[in-house]
């Protein structure tokens, strides 16, 4: 079950594309966070919702807003599938421990072995203010985002 809103977000720290440690609890006070879980790199679904992301970036990444996106890919499998598809946010691994950042939220699908498309709003104090949760096949509506994050 997804941690629900109203909620303290769970800090994590993660590996990024680039191997940097991002921390969750870095952007506390600063900035709200889109946390968005996706299950795979280079898969149809995963990459069509990335894509969109990158084409609206400065509205989910901007002085107010930080963009993370996490799967349970390596490192490695996220830095070639950010350079193939020219996306410039941070993608983190929830590789090892496998799917320790998705199972605190409640989004790892233990049969499958991978995170489903979670995504959470966290505001500046580091509470759950909007969240979203579909199936594998289920892409998200991005469109639900830029409202949730409008009414922050």
């Amino acid at each position: 079950m997804a941690i629900e809103v109203g909620t303290q977000a769970p800090d994590f720290e993660l590996k990024d594309n680039h191997g940097r440690t991002v921390k969750l609890s870095e952007f506390r006070g600063q900035k709200n966070v889109v946390l968005l879980f996706y299950p795979f790199a280079f898969t149809g679904v995963c990459t069509g919702e990335l894509c969109a992301l990158r084409d609206e970036l400065p509205t989910f990444e901007n002085d107010d807003t930080q963009l993370l996106a996490v799967s349970n890919d390596s490192i490695h499998t996220l830095r070639v599938f950010a350079e193939q598809e020219g996306l410039e946010y941070p993608l983190l691994s929830d590789f090892w421990p496998h799917g320790e950042t998705s199972r605190a939220y409640g989004v790892f699908d233990e049969e499958k072995g991978c995170a489903v498309r979670g995504t959470f709003i966290i505001d500046k104090e580091g509470v759950v203010r909007w969240t979203v949760v579909n199936g594998l096949p289920d892409a998200r509506d991005l469109n639900e985002y830029i409202k949730a994050l409008g009414a922050l």
